[in-house]
């Protein structure tokens, strides 16, 4: 059947919006890394650094950005030994909220990446209907690559890899747990895994619901 001299189906296949799955090469990535004041009784453990670290096939590492954040609450005692932030250090910080334009450029269209997405998807709550993501988790790649590992940590990860000094380079005078560094680790952990595993000309959907057994098996080959 004809309309307009056009067949009808192609019509219909030419209104229907197909979207488009990009491969993982042409995408940009931004890993994110929150520090918190930590769990404390009848509090609602907070933010206190925020760290953003992007990177495409492109653009190479760009775009790094680290702050640390204001907060009434105190610091606990346990959260200060990991990560050594102080009431000093957020004397004179902003807010996570008036982050947003930060947080927009650098997440929005972007491919997120955190090591242990929990955490980073519940501070980001602070901006209702953000819409960022999808989320690429390197915990889980990890743990889906290296089974038998003990530790799945990300700086145990980046040192059994021998990644750790690549880090090191991109954020000098900086050690795990401050935000911009482990964001830079995480977006190193991944950039290894696309390249151990050939993944660049993969759909991202391979990424974000990997069937490692597939890459391993495609590495072999």
């Amino acid at each position: 059947m004809n309309v307009g001299g056009q067949p009808v189906i192609a019509r219909l296949i030419a209104m229907v919006k197909i979207p488009i799955v990009p491969a993982i090469g042409d995408c940009r990535f931004t890993a994110i890394d929150f520090e918190s004041a930590g769990a404390t009784r009848g509090k609602t453990d907070v933010a206190v650094q925020i760290g953003m670290w992007s990177w495409s096939r492109g653009q190479g590492h760009h775009d790094a950005f680290v702050s640390h954040l204001a907060t009434d609450q105190p610091i606990a005692w346990s959260a200060q030994k990991v990560h050594g932030i102080t009431k000093h250090d957020l004397a004179q910080a902003p807010s996570l909220l008036s982050l947003w334009p930060e947080c927009k450029k650098r997440l929005r269209q972007a491919v997120l990446v955190a090591h242990g997405r929990g955490t980073e998807k519940r501070f980001l709550r602070a901006f209702p209907g953000h819409g960022f993501g999808p989320w690429v988790d390197t915990l889980q790649l990890g743990r889906a690559l290296w089974p038998d590992l003990p530790d799945h940590s990300l700086g145990s990860l980046c040192d059994l890899l021998e990644l750790t000094p690549a880090v090191r380079e991109l954020v000098p005078d900086k050690t795990w747990h401050d935000a911009l560094f482990d964001a830079a680790a995480s977006m190193i952990l991944l950039i290894h895994i696309l390249q151990l595993h050939a993944l660049a000309d993969r759909d991202v959907q391979d990424l974000l619901h990997p069937d490692t057994s597939r890459w391993h098996q495609n590495r072999a080959n």
